[in-house]
C-alpha cells in the first residue's frame, strides 16, 4: 500500500456535483474542529487527530511514507 496524494475524499451515500466538494466538506469540518480553541488546544487536538488516524491506518510503512511526504520542503 502506498500513500494516496490525490484527492480521495468521500462520504458514503452522498452524491457530489463537483469532485472538490468532499474535500471542501472535510476542510470545513477541520476548521470547525479548531473554532474557539486556543493555539495550545488546537495543537493538542491536531496531535490527537494524528494519533487516532494513524492508529486507524495501522500500516507503519504507509505512515512512514506519509511522514516523509509531509516533511518534504519544510
Amino acid at each position: 500500500m502506498s500513500v494516496i496524494t490525490t484527492s480521495n475524499f468521500a462520504e458514503p451515500g452522498k452524491r457530489y456535483f463537483q469532485t472538490f466538494s468532499p474535500g471542501d466538506d472535510f476542510y470545513e469540518a477541520l476548521i470547525d474542529m479548531h473554532r474557539d480553541l486556543t493555539d495550545e488546544q488546537s495543537a493538542m487536538v491536531n496531535a490527537r487527530l494524528i494519533l487516532l488516524l494513524s492508529n486507524h491506518i495501522g500500516d507503519i510503512s504507509v505512515l512512514k511514507e506519509a511522514m516523509a511526504i509531509a516533511r518534504e520542503g519544510v
